[in-house]
């Protein structure tokens, strides 16, 4: 089952109130595995970035000033995303904003049924304690060690790799690895040998087989070939 892991970044908490999209990053899994691809990329506002935003992610109004528009990224966005569900964590924030964008561009809205919460998943899981992403990548032993500030491919990166945990689909994934193992080496720990239905038919003739004995005759008794051959059978008496 293919599913996209999506994060944004934002110049604010509410879109409601003048708030903009001004990054997306997309993580491509399937069957509950990363895949490789990603989707990117950095928007235009058009407005400024307030202080307490920049805190959190460190992208300035300058630097996004020279990035697309949301309408110059969408239908490559819409189309990296398909129909797949939506993981993402804290999901009613970060498609308010995906929605935001589209409305005002006249597209339709992605509708809720597609959403995955993984802030819900590990609130059901864990509850009574700190769910945030880094609370996670921390229980889960994930390396976040490089995530000093917000962004949105990185987010999206590390929430695949809670998410697998999160439904434990990692140890699913282990256990399936180890009887699959286990199966092709045998109980002994050893490779089993493949056994035919039939036998393949001889294409050798008897005859040929006694030539050939006769020949390994005039060889001597310490022939190599004499540990090959069946011992003759015994003469009725």
């Amino acid at each position: 089952m293919r599913e996209i892991v999506l994060d944004t970044e934002t110049t604010g908490l509410d879109p409601l109130r003048g708030d903009r999209l001004v990054e997306v990053g997309c993580v491509e899994i399937f069957n509950r595995m990363p895949t490789g691809q990603t989707f990117h990329r950095y928007i235009n506002p058009q407005r400024d970035m307030p202080a307490e935003a920049f805190a959190v992610h460190g992208l300035s109004a300058e630097f996004l000033s020279t990035k697309p528009l949301f309408d110059e990224v969408v239908d490559e966005f819409l189309e990296f995303i398909g129909d797949a569900p939506l993981v993402i964590h804290n999901a009613s924030f970060d498609i308010s904003f995906i929605n935001a964008e589209l409305d005002r561009i006249k597209r339709a809205a992605i509708p809720r049924e597609r959403l995955v919460d993984t802030l819900l998943l590990a609130r059901r899981k864990h509850p009574g304690v700190s769910n945030r992403l880094d609370d996670l990548c921390s229980r889960y032993a994930i390396d976040n060690s490089h995530r000093t500030k917000h962004g949105a491919l990185l987010d999206a990166e590390l929430l695949a790799e809670v998410y697998v945990d999160l439904i434990g689909a990692r140890q699913s994934q282990l256990i399936l690895a180890a009887e699959t193992e286990e199966i092709r080496l045998g109980a002994g720990g050893e490779m089993p040998r493949r056994q035919r239905p039939a036998p393949l038919t001889p294409r050798i003739t008897d005859a040929e087989r006694e030539a050939h004995r006769a020949f390994i005759a005039t060889m001597g008794d310490k022939a190599i070939w004499n540990e090959y051959l069946a011992a003759p059978a015994a003469s009725p008496t």
